[in-house]
C-alpha cells in the first residue's frame, strides 16, 4: 500500500505535523502503518481542507474548525476517535468503541479488517459539518454578548 505523500496543511506547524505523521506511519512498518496511511488518505479525500496536527506527545490529529478525529495506533488496533462522534449520524455503524460516552465515538480497526471507505468519508464530512455548526454557534453567541 502506498504510504503516500499528503499535502502539508497551511496551519503554522502543519508541515512539521504532516512530516511527523508520515514518520509515524513509516516507523510502524506493518499493517498498522498501512491502515493509518489508508485512513489518512480517506480523511483528506473526504475533506481537502483537513489540517494535520501533532498533539499530546505524539498523536496524529485531523482538524477542520476543530478536531475531527485522532488516529492512534496500538498493538491490536488503529483507533480513530471522533471528537464529536456522539453527535453525528453513523448509518453504517462504523463506531465500535467508546460508545458509552456523551461526546466521543471511536472506530477500532483490527488487522485484516476492510474499511468501508464511503462510510468513513461520510463520517468525516459529518464531523466537519458538526464542527462548523458549533463554531458558527459560538460566534453568534459571542456577537450577541458584545451588543
Amino acid at each position: 500500500m502506498k504510504r503516500g505523500n499528503v499535502k502539508p496543511t497551511s496551519r503554522p506547524g502543519g508541515e512539521a505535523a504532516s512530516a511527523k505523521i508520515t514518520k509515524r506511519i513509516e516507523e510502524l512498518g506493518d499493517w498498522r502503518g498501512d491502515t493509518l496511511a489508508q485512513v489518512r488518505r480517506l480523511i483528506h479525500d473526504a475533506d481537502p481542507h483537513i489540517e494535520e496536527e501533532w498533539k499530546w506527545m505524539g498523536t496524529p490529529v485531523f482538524s477542520h474548525d476543530g478536531i475531527v478525529c485522532t488516529g492512534e495506533s496500538y498493538k491490536q488496533v488503529v483507533k480513530l476517535t471522533f471528537a464529536r462522534g456522539a453527535a453525528i449520524e453513523d448509518p453504517k455503524k462504523l463506531f465500535n468503541s467508546s460508545l458509552e460516552g456523551n461526546v466521543r465515538r471511536a472506530i477500532d480497526i483490527r488487522e485484516g479488517e476492510k474499511i468501508n471507505e464511503a462510510a468513513l468519508k461520510q463520517l468525516v464530512r459529518a464531523a466537519v459539518a458538526a464542527n462548523s455548526a458549533a463554531l458558527a454557534e459560538r460566534a453568534a453567541k459571542k456577537k450577541k454578548v458584545k451588543r
